[in-house]
């Protein structure tokens, strides 16, 4: 078990088993949210995540001063910041079978290394980067065939995040 936990402990969410995968996210989206609503951007201005499956987790405490955050009203993907002490917790993608805690939430021992940096087209200098892992320009083959992986694996189904309050 895993606990995602807020800088000052009032959030906590169980994650189970292994995570989809570890990313480094560059789309002008993820720049935008991470200057916008917490800073949770890397110095070469990619934000990180670990994507788990929706299934595999559960609140635990604190979901009363869990707040989403959209760029536009119509936006699919909403950045769940705990109001408590002000942290982004989680990215959650409307049709999404997963959600992309900032890395950052997790316990340190529980972090694993990156996988990939995924649209790097996006950022201001891709060449900045480092070699540590695959930087492509966009999603790959690879990335999106471990998310069908995992929504195999769930059956097809999509679980609603519906403790969190729309901000």
């Amino acid at each position: 078990m895993t606990v995602a936990s807020c800088t000052c402990g009032t959030v906590r969410i169980d994650v189970t088993g292994n995570p989809i995968m570890t990313v480094e996210c560059g789309c002008t989206s993820c720049q935008t949210a991470g200057q916008a609503f917490g800073d949770t951007l890397t110095e070469y201005g990619t934000t990180p995540y670990t994507m788990v499956r929706k299934d595999r987790v559960t609140l635990l405490a604190g979901g009363e001063t869990l707040v989403a955050k959209r760029l536009t009203p119509d936006s699919a993907t909403r950045r769940v910041v705990a109001g408590c002490c002000g942290v982004p917790m989680f990215l959650d993608f409307r049709h999404g079978h997963w959600l992309s805690f900032y890395t950052d939430r997790l316990p340190e021992a529980d972090r694993r290394s990156l996988d990939l940096r995924t649209m790097t087209g996006d950022l201001p200098n891709r060449n900045a980067l480092p070699n540590d892992a695959p930087n492509p320009k966009k999603h790959t083959a690879g990335f999106m065939i471990k998310l069908l992986g995992a929504w195999v694996a769930m059956g097809f189904r999509n679980p609603k995040i519906d403790w969190v309050k729309e901000g």
